[in-house]
């Protein structure tokens, strides 16, 4: 299956669904998503590649936990990324991701700022297991 994520309407806030064959490739789908609603990625060139760890005792968890790293590098760091490399294993009741994500300082100039994602939300947010393949829905407030 081809990992793909697509922006559903909402009235205040930028809702989307993803899917894929694997949870790292669900993964990887919602994090262009997210960078997408901030910047055109197109524009963001993979200068400096940085680890992010997260862990979560579920799935769900650990989508949320990633996400909200990765709005806090764009606030803290004023990092935006275009790539990601995701591994994900279950150790001890813990599910844990190792991330590289590739990508820049935000420049207003070339990247096309879009909106201003603050959060995550828990607000119609879901991860689940449909068929052969994996999907999320994910709210974000800006």
């Amino acid at each position: 299956m081809e990992p793909f994520h697509k922006f559903l309407d909402h009235t205040a806030d930028v809702l989307f669904v993803a899917k894929a064959g694997s949870i790292p490739e669900l993964f990887r789908e919602c994090a262009i998503a997210l960078e997408e609603t901030m910047v055109d990625i197109e524009e963001v060139k993979p200068k400096k590649k940085i680890k992010i760890l997260c862990e979560g005792k579920k799935i769900d968890d650990l989508l949320f936990n990633f996400l909200d790293e990765l709005i806090f590098f764009k606030d803290y760091k004023q990092m935006v990324f275009s790539k990601f490399e995701i591994n994900i294993e279950e150790k001890e009741g813990t599910i844990n991701l190792t991330c590289f994500a590739s990508g820049e300082p935000i420049d207003f100039t070339r990247h096309d700022p879009k909106v201003d994602v603050k959060a995550v939300t828990m607000h119609l947010f879901k991860v689940e297991q449909v068929k052969d393949a994996w999907k999320a829905q994910v709210l974000l407030d800006i």
